[in-house]
């Protein structure tokens, strides 16, 4: 937006978005509590603000009445603290959160926005496909973006990463994993001598495979290779997967849950990786939230899922870009 949000024509134009937004978020909030869920807060300030190596967080820092002060970060999700609830013994949480990732700002990215995340104790990934499946249909019989339709009635896709590849990209994943030429080869994609696995992983899911998923109907994308867990467990039957999830409705990435990994020392080894992995790209990296580890130890066997609110809204609203269902997105004018 290059004109002031809050000018009475602009903000017109944007209200009726805004007043579909506080009815679908009343009807969720109505949703959990009849499934027993407590809605909770957690503190957006944080000692880590999470380490993957593509996120970037704003930073900040804490002084203490002495005048000391130290470095914290504004969350890129609540998931670290919530567990932490989990831990202390809540079985069912969810909050509205708001959440901040920097460098982030396009149709579907905004780098302030609310991100809707819930927490089942003695649950795994199966359970969060019907939680999803609920929410979406609370927010409306139909989700339109960019020309794509999705019918929240009809019976949601399940597909796992290995057969959407194998459709969209007629790729066998699994038999190139860890080898970029390879998967160069299979798939025809654009390559350079720079690109790792991942790197052609990550643009066949952006240029073949995410604008086919959620059309029509909503679509579930499962088992991930078992590199990409990030805080997933890795599935028991086949040791080359994790129990993750993401949804989708018109082509559009709307939710990412997991199966928690509940293993502080293997989630430690995880976030080394992702530290190096950051280091080796930006330079940089942020702190591990030790306390998050320590909760780790006692927390259940759980799976929790994150939704982007806004972007959900925006589909439901058949809105163009994020900032249309915001009610007053960030702005960088400069006096």
């Amino acid at each position: 937006m290059t004109e002031a949000a809050w000018r009475p024509d602009r903000y017109a134009k944007r209200r009726p978005n805004l007043l579909a937004r506080n009815a679908m978020k009343a009807r969720i909030e109505a949703w959990f509590a009849a499934q027993g869920s407590m809605a909770v807060e957690t503190p957006a300030l944080q000692t880590s603000p999470g380490l993957e190596p593509n996120l970037h967080a704003f930073a900040t820092d804490l002084v203490a009445p002495d005048g000391s002060g130290s470095r914290l970060y504004l969350h890129t999700s609540p998931e670290f603290a919530m567990k932490k609830l989990l831990a202390a013994g809540e079985p069912r949480i969810h909050q509205f959160a708001r959440v901040w990732r920097n460098g982030e700002r396009a149709e579907t990215h905004h780098p302030e926005f609310t991100m809707l995340e819930w927490y089942r104790a003695g649950a795994d990934y199966r359970a969060l496909i019907a939680d999803a499946t609920a929410l979406l249909r609370l927010a409306g019989p139909e989700l339109r973006w960019q020309g794509r339709a999705c019918d929240t009635a009809a019976e949601p896709e399940v597909l796992s990463v290995e057969a959407a590849f194998a459709r969209h990209a007629g790729v066998d994943l699994f038999a190139t994993l860890h080898d970029a030429a390879k998967l160069a080869a299979a798939s025809g994609v654009r390559a350079t001598a720079d690109d790792t696995w991942d790197d052609l992983f990550f643009r066949l899911m952006l240029e073949r495979i995410e604008p086919k998923l959620g059309i029509g109907r909503a679509t579930f994308l499962t088992d991930y290779p078992a590199h990409m867990a990030a805080l997933a467990r890795k599935s028991p039957a086949d040791p080359r997967i994790a129990e993750r999830v993401e949804l989708y409705a018109c082509g559009v990435e709307l939710a990412n849950g997991f199966s928690e990994l509940t293993d502080p020392a293997e989630q430690r080894a995880r976030f080394a990786t992702d530290k190096a992995a950051r280091e080796a790209v930006h330079g940089m990296s942020y702190p591990v939230d030790e306390d998050f580890l320590a909760a780790l130890a006692g927390m259940p066997d759980a799976a929790g899922m994150a939704l982007g609110f806004d972007r959900l809204v925006m589909l439901a609203t058949f809105a163009s870009r994020i900032e249309n269902v915001l009610w007053l997105p960030v702005t960088n004018f400069h006096k």
